[in-house]
């Protein structure tokens, strides 16, 4: 059987095959050590996009995660389905789909990875994450596997996180300010997971002129 590609996936892979990490992921990083990222646990996450609409209809979303509320990392946070390299992963996309298993059930056999993106170093915690574009090309029910670790499955659309009412600026409690997404039913959406989603947009041609001056505030514990 062919698969379908939407109309909007040749462009992307051309995009990500020519990508190189977005300014405000290097800006966090030069703040640190310039070598420490030579250093760095390899880790991927999966960005895995669902066609949801036709020739007129609303366009891709994304499959995202809460974080369980009593994790000790990141707590709360909404995030990708991804993790930490094992030593038994061919590469990062295996990664990817094996976290995303482990996390939401999704099942790799429904997915067709289409990219991976350039690591990106996250010096607060010490991992190069290799973002990896996927295509659900037969889509089905997820849910968290572990209560411990995942809280909730959000499907986002990107047209909704495109949207300049969803878009602003958050300062990190390093000081250091990024990308935010504020979406009706979803936590906040700030730190790596916004800047890989604000890097998706610009790459699919999504992007909308938005306030970069608009303030959001992270919720404190």
């Amino acid at each position: 059987m062919t698969e379908h590609f939407p109309d909007w996936w040749p462009p992307l892979m051309k995009a990500a095959a020519e990508a190189k990490p977005p300014t405000v992921m290097r800006v966090i990083a030069d703040h640190f050590h310039p070598h420490a990222e030579e250093h760095a646990r390899s880790a991927s996450v999966l960005v895995l996009l669902k066609d949801d609409g036709g020739a007129d209809g609303p366009g891709p979303s994304v499959l995202l995660q809460q974080r369980a509320a009593t994790l000790r990392n990141h707590p709360g946070e909404v995030a990708f389905p991804g993790g930490a390299a094992d030593p038994g992963d061919a590469d990062a996309p295996a990664t990817a789909l094996r976290e995303a298993a482990e996390e939401l059930a999704v099942d790799p056999g429904s997915v067709a990875v289409g990219a991976t993106l350039p690591p990106l170093w996250i010096p607060v915690s010490g991992f190069a994450v290799t973002p990896v574009l996927a295509l659900w090309l037969r889509p089905h029910t997820v849910a968290p596997q572990a209560a411990s670790e995942v809280a909730a499955a959000h499907q986002v659309p990107l047209p909704l996180l495109a949207d300049p009412a969803s878009r602003g600026t958050v300062t990190y409690p390093s000081g250091r300010a990024g990308p935010g997404f504020q979406v009706t039913g979803v936590p906040l959406i700030w730190g790596f997971t916004a800047g890989v989603l604000s890097w998706l947009l610009d790459l699919g041609g999504w992007t909308l002129p938005w306030d970069t001056g608009r303030t959001m505030e992270l919720e404190r514990p």
